[in-house]
C-alpha cells in the first residue's frame, strides 16, 4: 500500500474480506465528493476469476477505478477481462483511465503508478482578502 499511497482497507471496513486491501481517494469534480480507486492484492496464482471479482467489487461499491495488484505477470485472459470493464472519464477534466488496472510489484518498484485522475480541485470558495486597515476591529 506504501507503494502506491493508499489507505489500507481495514481501517476503513472492519469485518470479513471484502474484497479490498487499499483505498486511494480523489477530487475530479467540484462537488467535494471524493471519487474511490480500489485496491485488491493477490500473492499467489492469480487468474481471470480474480479480475472479474474485482469488477463486482466496482461495481458493489461503485467505484470509480480499481486496481489489481499481482505478484506474477497477468495472463491475456486477465488482460481481455480487464479492458471490459471500459475506462473513467472525467467529467470536469479531460483525460480517459482504464477503469480496471492489473499492475506487477515489479512495475510498482519500478515506479509504475495506478492511473487515475490527480487534480488538486478547489472545494471550497477562497475568501475576500483584507488588509489591516480593512479590519480595524480584529487587531
Amino acid at each position: 500500500m506504501d507503494l502506491l499511497n493508499a489507505r489500507p482497507a481495514r481501517d476503513h471496513r472492519k469485518g470479513a474480506d471484502s474484497g479490498i486491501d487499499g483505498y486511494i481517494n480523489f477530487f475530479d469534480d467540484k462537488s467535494g465528493q471524493a471519487k474511490q480507486v480500489i485496491v485488491q492484492v493477490k500473492s499467489g496464482y492469480t487468474g481471470v476469476n480474480h479480475v472479474r471479482d474485482l469488477k463486482g467489487v466496482l461495481a458493489r461499491d461503485k467505484a470509480a477505478i480499481g486496481a489489481l495488484i499481482t505478484m506474477r505477470e497477468p495472463t491475456k485472459p486477465m488482460l481481455i477481462e480487464a479492458a471490459s470493464a471500459g475506462f473513467y472519464e472525467p467529467k470536469d477534466f479531460p483525460g480517459r483511465y482504464p477503469r480496471l488496472q492489473i499492475l506487477t510489484i515489479a512495475e510498482l518498484l519500478d515506479g509504475k503508478k495506478i492511473l487515475f485522475p490527480e487534480h488538486r480541485v478547489e472545494t471550497f470558495a477562497k475568501a475576500e482578502r483584507k488588509t489591516r486597515s480593512e479590519q480595524p476591529d480584529l487587531f
